[in-house]
């Protein structure tokens, strides 16, 4: 039978086949976990964007586009792109699927044969009873939900009444419900709502709260809860007896006694006519990140043991759902930085003499906790480098933030930095934390840093030197953990002499220099190079395009690039776009013939051009140095500049000599 455009892809599950997905000629079906794919895999090992399948001359095909986990064809990695052909079993992650031309090629479904006895294994072990609900849950689901984040309008709700103490029996079975649904949450804010409802369930009390200890041991609500839904003000209570559980970590349940208690001259639950309260610690690696806090005002339903054991059961499951939200989420955030930054690129390429010296360096200096200096050319990979250090570094569970200090004014470099508080300044609507406190524990990465200010260098110093920060518009002390790397394609020294860059900044950033060196330093690698990208690029467009001709990458090989990595990435993506056939020949490579130091322009002295100083100063440089057939010596005394200064001046303007 000739084969036909219309397919199917049918999911796989353990007792079946799920619902049945239609292929067309003529569009082409991404799959992964990122919504904006055709088709949606809700499989944490599937990657954002897994693979795709798409019809050529009516026939169908499949391709893994870099996947974390991989693909397969009837348990064979995918490789390239490859065939696809009825009853073909595909695999991304956990998804399983079966590939058919017709619905009848789908396998009836296999009806287990009724047992007629009891089966028995070899050890004599036999299945007496199979469940698939508890008594424990509600029967009218067979997972728990997590609630809505957003709490109801309480004002038409009627005030319910107090519920009776559950036994021991009943305790337990409430903690297990409500530790179901604590895993159920997706934000810390919806978790504390889910503890706060699941506490009043269960303790007879009027008010409950869960507050996170924030800088400063300040407290800060995140979920409230009054059995009055006309009550929308929290008021705290007792600072006195939670001081006393952070500092000793122990729950603690409080009673209203006579009007000469230190509890009463401490606090304020006579204006509150509280009669009892409790508190208890929330632990999450061995400090306290949060409080439970539950009182009532009623005499005769007062706060007992019991439901401070309970309170300290359900503190002790919060604090370890907290800590791993709050870990989730920073890894969560990372993830998504490092895939917007780099996409698929995540090492150096290249087999060249210097490659091989960074990467040593980069193995024995990110094992230290030493502040870096990368130097190189616009365009020759000092973000990667910087990234390669941070991801071999004991820092790589940590965060890895990137400030360009080039692309920030000077006045908001310092609250980029440093973070502000509300109303520090004009247009500082909200708190915000700088980019130190974001990359705690981690590594921050600070590009083009002789763009900065010397009034941020100056504090930038100081922080170095393990001195905390205040947030612009703050006075609370701000200590963190962070491994700072910076790059630059200027040179400092320059910058020094002419008192735009501190000294002493310089001698603290620069403990361990890596130069990383222009590409036309190391043509060998452009094939390499050349080849990664065009993976890339193939890859997102979906192009067929093999490889390179050897005319091709002889031209890629003689040009002197002057925009380094980066210009030869933008010359492979331009091809890939642009290009007609199967591999990339010398026409598809189109270089620029932008030449900044163009030796063969003869400009008159005398002659006015609307060009920069440093404009002038590279062409008056070049031509001394034509003049004097690049005698560097001969020319630096014409100049009268040192040669070392004349050496710094040629690599800065990428001067070449002709032929």
């Amino acid at each position: 039978m000739a084969p036909t455009s219309q397919a199917y892809l049918v999911p796989r599950l353990d007792d079946g086949f799920g619902e049945v997905i239609s292929l067309m000629a003529g569009t082409r079906y991404t799959l992964g976990r990122a919504a904006s794919n055709r088709i949606v895999l809700k499989d944490d090992l599937c990657s954002r964007d897994h693979a795709e399948i798409w019809c050529e001359d009516a026939l169908w095909y499949v391709r893994d586009l870099g996947s974390l986990n991989g693909s397969k064809i009837n348990t064979q990695p995918i490789t390239g792109e490859r065939k696809l052909a009825a009853k073909d079993e595909l695999t991304f992650g956990r998804s399983r699927f079966l590939f058919v031309r017709n619905l009848g090629e789908l396998p009836k479904p296999l009806v287990p044969p009724t047992p007629t006895k009891t089966a028995i294994d070899a050890d004599g072990m036999a299945i007496k009873k199979r469940l698939r609900e508890t008594r424990y849950l509600p029967t009218s689901t067979n997972a728990p939900t997590a609630p809505e984040t957003s709490l109801p309008d309480r004002s038409t709700v009627m005030v319910p009444s107090l519920p009776e103490r559950p036994t021991r029996d009943e305790a337990i079975a409430n903690l297990y419900r409500l530790g179901l649904r604590m895993a159920a949450a997706q934000t810390s804010k919806e978790l504390a709502a889910i503890v706060v409802d699941g506490l009043l369930e269960s303790i007879p009390a009027e008010v409950g709260a869960v507050l996170e200890v924030g800088e400063n041991r300040e407290m800060e609500l995140v979920a409230y809860r009054h059995r009055n839904s006309r009550v929308e003000t929290y008021h705290k209570v007792s600072q006195f007896v939670s001081s006393e559980v952070m500092s000793t970590h122990d729950a603690l349940l409080a009673v209203d006694v006579d009007e000469n208690s230190e509890l009463r001259n401490r606090d304020s639950l006579t204006e509150l006519r509280v009669t009892s309260l409790l508190c208890a610690p929330v632990i999450f690696d061995n400090r306290t990140v949060g409080l439970i806090h539950i009182y009532t005002g009623m005499l005769e339903h007062p706060l007992s043991q019991e439901d401070l054991e309970f309170a300290l059961a359900v503190a002790k499951q919060l604090g370890t759902a907290w800590g791993h939200l709050q870990r989730q989420a920073s890894l969560t955030f990372e993830n998504r930085a490092l895939r917007d930054q780099l996409r698929v690129e995540s090492e150096l390429v290249g087999t060249s003499e210097v490659i091989r010296r960074i990467e040593s360096q980069i193995s024995r200096v990110a094992a230290t906790h030493a502040t870096v200096l990368v130097r190189g050319e616009s365009g020759s990979g000092k973000e990667l480098v910087a990234r390669a250090i941070h991801t071999h570094s004991p820092r790589r569970d940590g965060p890895l933030i990137c400030l360009n200090c080039a692309a920030v004014t000077e006045s908001l470099l310092e609250s980029e930095l440093f973070g502000h508080e509300r109303g520090a300044f004009t247009g500082a609507t909200e708190k915000m934390i700088g980019k130190f406190e974001a990359a705690d524990h981690g590594t921050l990465f600070l590009d083009e840093i002789g763009e900065m200010g010397l009034n941020a260098q100056s504090k930038l110093l100081r922080v170095l030197e393990g001195h905390p920060f205040e947030r612009v518009g703050g006075n609370v002390p701000i200590k963190v953990n962070v491994r700072v790397v910076a790059a630059t394609n200027r040179p400092l020294e320059e910058a020094i002499r002419a008192g735009t860059f501190r000294r002493d900044l310089f001698y603290r950033l620069q403990v361990v220099e890596i130069r990383v060196p222009p590409l036309r330093e190391r043509l060998d690698d452009v094939p390499l190079l050349a080849e990664h990208f065009l993976k890339r690029f193939v890859r997102e467009t979906g192009r067929k395009i093999r490889g390179f001709t050897p005319s091709a990458l002889e031209k890629l090989r003689s040009h002197p690039w002057p925009g380094n990595v980066r210009e030869l990435r933008n010359v492979i993506e331009r091809a890939v776009a642009l290009s007609v056939g199967s591999v990339l020949d010398v026409g598809d490579i189109w270089l620029s013939n932008l030449d900044l130091l163009d030796s063969r322009q003869e400009v008159d002295l005398d002659e006015f051009l609307p060009i920069s100083l440093e404009e002038m100063e590279k062409r008056h440089i070049l031509k001394v140095l034509n003049h004097t057939d690049w005698n560097k010596s001969q020319a630096a005394q014409i100049l009268g500049i040192e040669r070392s200064t004349l050496d710094r001046k040629i690599k800065t303007y990428n001067l070449q000599k002709d032929g």
